[in-house]
Order: C-alpha cells, then structure tokens, then sequence
C-alpha cells in the first residue's frame, strides 16, 4: 500500500470521529452553554473538552503510534513529541465563539500533517449537518447529513469580481483593505470558524486573506479540503504555510481558490 494509499485509507474512520465528536456537541449546543475563559482569555465550553475526549482515543486507536496535537489538550500542557514529522491537528471545537452566539457556524476540524503538510482533513460542522473531507488532490468532498458525497473543487475567479470570505468574530482593519485593493472585490461574505476555507474550496468563494493570528488547528482540516479541491494557501509573501512550528500559532495567511 502507498503512502498516499494508507492515507486515504484513514479518511472514512476520521469522518466517523469527526461525526461522533459533533454529536457529542450538539447534546450541550442543545441543552445549555457553560463557558470559562482560559488563559489567553480566549473562550473553552464543556463541549470542547468532551470532543476532545471522544477524538484523542479514537485516533490513537485508528492510527498507533501517530501523535495527537489537539487545542485544549495543548493549553492543558500536554504536546506529544511531533519530530517524526507526521502528527494529527486536532481542534475539537472551532468557533467557540459562534458556538457561543448559537449562529451554528462552529466545527470539528482534524488534519493529518506530513512533513509540514495537512495530507488529510475533515471539517464538520454539526449544527447544520455539512461536513467537508479530502484526503489528497482531486478527492474533496462535501457532504450533508442524509445525503452522498458532492465532489468539490475552486471555480476560476470571475472576470467581474472575487468574493471574498471573512471572520465574522476577527476584523483585520488595514492590512486586509491594503490586501484587497489590488483585486477587484465584487461580494464578501462572512462565516466563522474552518467554514472559510470550505467556502473557498467549494467554489463559492475566491480569496480567504487572514491578518490576524490563528493557531495551527484552526486551520489544517480546511487547509487540507482547500488544497486537495484545487486551492492553496500561503503566507503574504508567497511562501507556502507549513504545520509543526514550535509555538503552534500561525503567520498571516492567504487562501486562494486559484
């Protein structure tokens, strides 16, 4: 079996995860909110820890002996070793703060890194049932609670303008207008959480441009679907953005569907 062969292998057991954790957030999405803040004052719910719990066991079930680096187990002080360069990303709960406005645009995100690269990603989002996956070029996915898998893929820009997505919780201010002025802006929609990247692979969109600071979990699962429909992401100046750094946060990025 290839490389690429054992990775694609995985991708129907991650979706399960990812699927399983998303229903576990639902029973609190449902039944009441309790939310603390942590250290760097950013939000954690009872749903974030409870995900978490159902993915770390399953994916060193799935995968022996692949590292798991997952957001709250991280900001508790737990990170496995990663040296070997292939590692998973997990962020149990992106968009906490949607999560928390009940706007239902928060998901579950799991990515596979190799080498620097998100390999394999599932992005779902168990408010509304939509859940995006890829596992390599010309594999992505999105598929709805009740229904098969919709292939996706970047559409070229439209000669009358991009549209281009943004935060909904995280203005970019100056840098993002600078950016922006040298395309030709027709529409620009709002989404929270790894949805952005979805939007981008999906053809609905074209740009996803971040001046602000994200952390690796944040966006490997999306980064993964973008690429495998056919996009890319990279930093400001044009060097691609790459997973495993030591302090897990991010540079500014760009994601393009082009």
């Amino acid at each position: 079996m290839t490389d690429a062969a054992a990775v694609a292998s995985l991708l129907p057991k991650v979706r399960t995860i990812a699927h399983e954790a998303g229903q576990v957030i639902l029973r609190f999405y449902n039944g009441g909110i309790d939310a603390a803040t942590k250290v760097d004052g950013s939000p954690v719910t009872q749903a974030d820890i409870a995900a978490e719990h159902v993915i770390i066991p399953a994916l060193h079930h799935v995968a022996p002996g692949i590292p798991v680096v997952s957001e709250e187990a991280a900001a508790a002080g737990h990170r496995p070793d990663i040296s070997g360069g292939r590692f998973w990303l997990v962020d149990p709960l992106d968009g906490t703060k949607e999560f928390i406005s009940r706007n239902g645009e928060f998901t579950v995100n799991i990515a596979l890194i190799e080498a620097g690269r998100p390999v394999l990603g599932v992005v779902y989002a168990p408010a509304t049932g939509d859940l995006y996956a890829a596992a390599g070029p010309g594999t992505a996915v999105h598929w709805v609670e009740g229904r098969h898998d919709y292939p996706i893929k970047v559409r070229t820009p439209p000669a009358d303008g991009l549209t281009v997505v943004a935060s909904r919780s995280h203005g970019s201010g100056g840098e993002l207008e600078n950016f922006l002025a040298q395309y030709t802006v027709k529409d620009r929609v709002s989404c929270g959480s790894s949805l952005k990247f979805c939007t981008v692979a999906a053809g609905k969109a074209d740009l996803y441009p971040r001046f602000g600071l994200t952390s690796e979990w944040d966006t490997a699962a999306g980064h993964a679907v973008l690429a495998a429909a056919g996009g890319r992401v990279e930093q400001p100046d044009g060097s691609p953005l790459v997973y495993g750094k030591d302090d897990i946060l991010n540079p500014f990025f760009i994601a393009y569907g082009w």
